[in-house]
């Protein structure tokens, strides 16, 4: 039975989450898919359109409404379910590999700039608590309990701006 698009991307995402983003290789995908890593190619131009397609995955159907925190803590939970899941998302958004709706739809509520503050302070908070909490993990470091609380205080901060 030939794989679909959705079945990359998924196959992309498990990979993902049990190996993180360093071992998220083509080759890897593929054998999750139990294909030859050519196979993925009649489905995706290169990885970095399979990544694309795993940030968009990621945080799709995350609501953006009127309340901006509510809306940034779902965006934020989202991220968090995948391991190195902020990682992807920054990924591609620094090297534009696709278009944010979730940046779009937070610009029409508060404007570019601070939208575009949200996402930075939003991806990169996530990105360093996954770190940290995979660091926690392994007994490098002992779990800052702190995490959640700061996140909310620094999107506070963001918000009264």
């Amino acid at each position: 039975m030939a794989n679909s698009l959705d079945d990359v991307v998924t196959a992309a995402l498990g990979v993902l989450d049990e190996y993180g983003l360093e071992f998220c290789s083509m080759r890897r995908v593929a054998g999750a898919l139990g294909v030859q890593p050519s196979a993925l190619y009649h489905h995706v131009e290169n990885k970095q359109t399979l990544l694309s397609l795993m940030a968009a995955r990621l945080v799709d159907g995350v609501e953006i409404d009127a309340d901006v925190a509510a809306s940034m803590g779902r965006f934020r939970a989202a991220m968090l379910a995948v391991r190195d899941g902020a990682e992807v998302v920054a990924t591609a958004a620094a090297f534009g590999l696709t278009d944010s709706p979730i940046e779009a739809a937070l610009a029409e509520r508060v404007g570019r700039d601070v939208a575009r503050t949200l996402m930075i302070y939003v991806v990169g908070h996530t990105q360093a608590t996954q770190l940290h909490r995979q660091a926690a993990a392994v007994g490098a470091i002992a779990l800052d309990p702190d995490l959640d609380a700061s996140f909310a205080r620094g999107l506070a901060i963001i918000c009264r701006a």
